[in-house]
């Protein structure tokens, strides 16, 4: 059973910075895509990033030159650096491993608001 926990969500201000962590369990880390996924109320999840086993990473164009995406597999983990926060960002932000369609897990989401 893969277990996938997020962290770092809150409450900043406009042009403020946020670091998400997504821990994951119970997996060989390494070998799994992770990617990160952001979801408002009544709208579809959206790509935010994703980084491969590899190392190669991937944005969505409003984030771009804004967040980073980074993994680091000693520690089963993955975080998304977050900075010149804008209030479009708000949304719940979610982990996601994926190794095949079969094969792919979420973590419960973190909500991130940017509001002055």
């Amino acid at each position: 059973q893969v277990h996938i926990v997020e962290s770092g969500g809150g409450l900043v201000q406009p042009g403020e910075s946020l670091r998400l962590s997504c821990a994951a369990s119970g997996t060989v880390f390494s070998t799994y895509r992770m990617g990160w996924y952001r979801q408002n109320p009544g709208k579809q999840r959206e790509l935010v990033a994703t980084i491969s086993t590899g190392g190669t990473t991937n944005y969505a164009t409003s984030v771009k030159c804004r967040f980073t995406i980074s993994r680091d597999n000693a520690k089963n983990t993955v975080y998304l650096q977050m900075n010149s926060l804008k209030p479009e960002d708000t949304a719940v932000y979610f982990c996601n491993a994926w190794r095949t369609f079969a094969d792919n897990y979420w973590g419960q989401g973190t909500q991130v608001t940017v509001s002055s």
